[in-house]
Order: C-alpha cells, then structure tokens, then sequence
C-alpha cells in the first residue's frame, strides 16, 4: 500500500513486525549479574536438542552486543560444531582449554580455541575421538565454567543424551535455566516427560518447574496432536515453544539464520527473548 501510493499510506507496522521487534527488544536486554548458563536437554538423541541449542545460541549472539558462546558437553564428542562451516571449525577443544587455563589472561587467548559462526556465536568443541580425548568429566566441566563466566555473558551447553554422564553434575549445579527439547512423537514426550522426571528427583525441581520446553519438528511431521502435547508441558513447564519443520535445519548441516524460513527463525526469537527474560 505505502508503494502503490507513492508514500502517502503508510499502514505502519504488521502485526509480525511488531511482535519481532518486541522480541528483539527483549533479546537485547542487559544481562544485569553478568552471566547466565543454559542447558540444553534431551533422554533422546536425535530429537533437535543441537539443533535448538545453536538455534538460541545464535540469535542471541547476532542480536546481543556482548559474547555468547556454545558448549559441546556430549561425551566422546557431539555434533555441535557440525552446525559450523567446515573452514571456521579450530581442532582446538575444551579439554585443551582447561588443560591450559593457568595461562589465560585476556579472551583473546581464549579466543584461541574457539570457533565463530557467522551470527557471531562461538562454539567450544568437546573432541570427537574417543582413543585421544578423555570425556570431560565433573571437575574440567567446573575449570570451564569458571573461565567462561570470566570471559562471556552467555553460555549454551549442548549436554549429551541421558542425565549420567560424568559432567551432568557440574552442569546442573551451574545452570541457570534448563531447555527440554521433545519432538512431535509419543517416543519423544516420553523421554521429554522422564528428563523433567529425573530432574525432580535428583534435586533440581526448580529447574524442572522454570524449564522451558521446546517441541522441535526439525525431523518432519508425526501426526501428533501438538496442541495436546503443549497442554501437557504447559502443566510442568513455565513455558512451551515449538519449533516448525524447516528444510535447511533438516540438512542436519551448518546453521544459517538467513536461510531460515521466517516462522522458524521468529520461533528461535521467541525462545531467545523468553530465555533472556530471566536475564533481568
């Protein structure tokens, strides 16, 4: 309309627009102690929770001034830096930087072994051979907390399937919010369901009741119900978000937010805002 009258109707804002700037107001809120820890959390593996974790990851990172930074917490190595173009991934990994943390000074140094997407995320590899690099365990997970709250604003930690391995501990205990990642089948709201179980039997209700949920359908269309299955997470959780089918996240490959379609990229600002909500 504004075009077709040569500029003298200008309707304003969609209700779209409006909602995504709101959005990335919120985003862009300061981060008032400092620094703050998401986990990002899944019993299943293949159910979008790397996906999701550098999907907020990134946003918050193009959107914030400050520095945001990924954590490949899987044992033996994730798929983390997968979501990274092949030419900007560094073989350095975070049990190098612990093995080295007496020497760093300035975050340039830190710099040193981390990778940067292109929306400004960095990302902090695990390792992926399991013969080379030991897992990290309870103790290198608390060094690297340590140094990354010296250095970042915020953290996302890709945490491996299962609540047991040998970093879990140090994870929760440091967290600041948890993301439960459930995709679109009854297989996957189980494990959903048993991850928000586990958490509040082994002292983390708090984190369980403050959790946010996010149902991803970067694997396709099952046929469920979706608005059951949000109803049945808005009971446990403070909030619940989906995540639509996307082709280019169904590549499984480097994350682009410019390649995202528009629902799926507000739906990743939807999670970042309701994420730095708490950061106030």
């Amino acid at each position: 309309m504004f075009a077709a009258s040569r500029g003298l109707i200008n309707p304003g804002e969609s209700r779209t627009e409006r909602l995504r700037r709101e959005l990335r107001e919120q985003v862009r809120g300061p981060a008032v102690s400092g620094h703050h820890r998401i986990a990002v959390l899944s019993m299943k593996g293949g159910v979008g929770k790397t996906t999701t974790a550098v999907g907020l990851g990134s946003v918050l990172a193009e959107e914030r001034g400050d520095r945001v930074i990924a954590v490949d917490a899987t044992p033996h190595g994730g798929a983390l830096t997968d979501r990274l173009p092949a030419g900007l991934r560094t073989a350095r990994t975070a049990r190098d930087l612990v093995a080295h943390r007496e020497t760093l000074r300035r975050y340039s140094d830190v710099r040193g072994y981390t990778s940067q997407a292109p929306s400004r995320l960095e990302f902090l590899d695990s390792g992926t051979d399991p013969e080379t690099h030991r897992v990290l365990s309870d103790g290198d997970y608390r060094h690297l907390a340590r140094i990354i709250e010296r250095f970042y604003s915020v953290c996302v930690t890709d945490c491996g399937t299962g609540m047991l391995h040998p970093a879990m501990s140090a994870i929760l205990a440091s967290v600041d919010q948890v993301v439960v990642v459930c995709p679109p089948s009854v297989d996957g709201a189980r494990g959903a369901s048993a991850t928000l179980d586990w958490l509040e039997a082994n002292g983390h209700a708090a984190l369980a009741r403050s959790c946010v949920a996010v149902i991803s359908r970067t694997g396709g269309n099952t046929g469920v119900d979706l608005d059951q299955l949000q109803r049945h997470f808005s009971d446990r959780c403070r909030r619940v978000l989906r995540v639509p089918d996307d082709p280019h996240l169904a590549e499984g490959g480097p994350v682009d937010l410019a390649r995202l379609r528009p629902a799926t990229h507000l739906a990743y600002l939807e999670l970042a805002a309701e994420i730095a909500s708490v950061f106030r």
